[in-house]
């Protein structure tokens, strides 16, 4: 996806300016008037099976429209009371945060939002967590033993990682992490931190999965993913069949910081009540078991544990402070990123 593209279909640009790039006129099912329709910016793969298990466990007629989450953050905002959307399952806060900015969230139960870890729901109870995802830095042991004791990513700028550092530029999580920089160092400690990150001369891949292999084979040294990469690495070629291991910063630092998956009722719809009982079954202990191990994501419900993966406790991580509502700014990301020339 080109800049121009993703600044387009990115929720926070089209706050201002909305398009009609996924509009319902894009061949897809019609939506039903009667079903609980579910707007997934979760990819398909990832999700289908729980969302399939939702409809069989709960009766409740599902229907849902797959995209990217700022996609179909733009296409909620550009609806509005208009649309058909029940349910907003997003791959991450900031676009939740804008559609809820722009009131299109219901305000959702305190039995819900207290279900989940501290932390893990909406201040304005607006959203709710359904699943956890943290930054680490992969590393190759016989390159780099030293990112063991790593507490702030602003280590791998160091310039004995010149050529050495592998990224995958237009993946979100990754532009999630530069607005967790922005947020926390401001627009110019921000810019600063990239242009020097430029100028170590980071490789870039297509996405975060060729960015572990690339340190796995000793391409690099060391790269920047999330944690259930190399989770599901191990699962399937086993602990001795990968070379690649990942260190938690654990620190209130950008370079650790935790994002969600989450889910927001919209404003207005005639399916609440269906939608509300979808809310509380993916936060019920089969929906919490289902993304520890199907996806490696960690639960955000206290007391479930994966049986597939041996996931380090989220709440023994310690991770970036910054509020998850303030990474809804995507295109000044996408912006500053085109700017230091990262795209």
């Amino acid at each position: 996806m080109t800049l121009r593209r993703a600044l387009a279909v990115s929720a926070a640009a089209l706050l201002a300016l909305t398009t009609a790039a996924c509009g319902q006129d894009d061949g897809q099912e019609p939506l039903s008037d009667d079903a609980l329709v579910i707007y997934s910016g979760r990819n398909e793969n990832l999700v289908k099976g729980i969302l399939d298990q939702l409809e069989e466990r709960t009766g409740i007629d599902v229907q849902v429209r797959y995209g990217t989450s700022s996609e179909l953050a733009a296409q909620l905002l550009e609806e509005g009371e208009g649309t058909k959307a029940d349910l907003f399952f997003s791959q991450d806060a900031g676009a939740l945060g804008a559609v809820a900015k722009a009131g299109r969230l219901e305000t959702l139960p305190a039995a819900t939002l207290d279900r989940v870890q501290e932390g893990f729901a909406d201040d304005g109870q607006k959203w709710v967590a359904t699943s956890a995802r943290a930054r680490v830095i992969a590393y190759d042991p016989a390159q780099a033993p030293e990112v063991t004791e790593m507490t702030t990513v602003d280590a791998v700028l160091d310039p004995k990682y010149k050529g050495r550092i592998g990224f995958a530029p237009t993946n979100a999580s990754f532009q999630t992490f530069v607005t967790a920089l922005r947020v926390t160092k401001g627009e110019d400690g921000a810019r600063e931190w990239l242009e020097k990150f430029k100028a170590n001369e980071p490789k870039a891949f297509d996405n975060n999965i060729l960015v572990l292999d690339a340190v796995d084979s000793g391409q690099v040294a060391l790269g920047l993913v999330n944690h259930y990469y190399w989770y599901e690495r191990v699962a399937e070629k086993g602990a001795s069949g990968v070379k690649v291991e990942i260190h938690f910063l654990n620190a209130d630092d950008p370079g650790a910081l935790v994002n969600v998956a989450g889910v927001g009722v919209i404003a207005g719809s005639p399916q609440k009540d269906a939608a509300l009982k979808a809310v509380d079954f993916l936060l019920s202990a089969e929906g919490q078991r289902y993304f520890a191990d199907e996806t490696a994501e960690y639960p955000v419900v206290p007391g479930i544990e994966s049986t597939k993966h041996d996931l380090v406790p989220l709440e023994q991580l310690k991770g970036s402070s910054v509020d998850l509502n303030q990474l809804d700014s995507l295109d000044q990301t996408l912006a500053l990123l085109d700017e230091v020339g990262l795209t």
